[in-house]
């Protein structure tokens, strides 16, 4: 699948309406955006490999039966920025990795309850089924919306210019179908919105998960719709059930 006209010209938004989402969910230089570790340390010897490493049965249940991509986002600890974001493909009845990177979430850590402005990324179960970014669609086969309307203001510090180059949408109080930086909040503005993956910058973000320039190509050329792809997001404890 690849974004045309007729599908962009359908979800139209004013260049300042994408600009506030954006602003509104990763933040400015004020808010801080990224370090993390090693992915090894997901899984361990004797893990159900029904299951992905350090998920545990009660957050499993929530992933949809039919998906066979997981993003694991595995959060250092509940106030910690620095995070490990990993690829998992189902194979048969098997989950393999395919890869890891170093990554950021909100500056403050995680919480189950997200709110607008607390700096913390959701815990949760949530779909991908949007892409976009300032950049030229690398090759994805999600829906994906280039638009120069992406780009972080110049008056943000230099390190955060290219936040927004490659962003993958978590359908986390969006609309599904649309692209990443449409505005609208089913929940209600109150719940926050915008959370996406993007590329990092070095530090935590006000909400989104941040990685690499490399790791978001991967990830962009590997998550296919057809498998219903999603990510599981959370600091390692709560991911466990712990």
């Amino acid at each position: 699948m690849r974004s045309d006209g007729a599908r962009g010209a359908a979800w139209v938004v004013t260049a300042a309406a994408m600009l506030l989402a954006a602003l509104a969910a990763c933040g400015s230089p004020g808010g801080g955006v990224h370090a993390g570790e090693p992915g090894g340390r997901a899984g361990t010897d004797g893990h159900d490999p029904r299951r992905v490493p350090g998920i545990g049965p009660e957050v499993w249940r929530r992933v949809p039966a039919g998906s066979g991509q997981v993003v694991a986002v595995y959060g250092d600890g509940r106030d910690s920025a620095d995070s490990t974001v990993a690829l998992y493909t189902r194979h048969g009845g098997a989950w393999r990795r395919v890869r890891d990177w170093p990554a950021h979430n909100g500056r403050k850590g995680w919480t189950g309850d997200h709110h607008a402005g607390d700096r913390r990324s959701p815990v949760g179960v949530y779909t991908l089924s949007d892409a976009g970014g300032v950049l030229d669609d690398p090759g994805t086969e999600l829906p994906y919306t280039q638009d120069r309307s992406f780009a972080a203001p110049r008056w943000w510090a230099r390190p955060y210019w290219h936040d927004f180059d490659y962003v993958i949408a978590i359908d986390y109080n969006r609309v599904r179908g649309t692209p990443p930086n449409d505005p609208r909040r089913p929940e209600g503005e109150a719940k926050g919105g915008s959370i996406w993956l993007h590329l990092d910058h070095g530090s935590g973000t006000s909400g989104c998960v941040s990685v690499s320039g490399q790791a978001m190509e991967f990830l962009l050329r590997e998550l296919d719709p057809d498998r219903h792809p999603v990510v599981v997001m959370g600091d390692r404890a709560d991911l466990a059930g712990r």
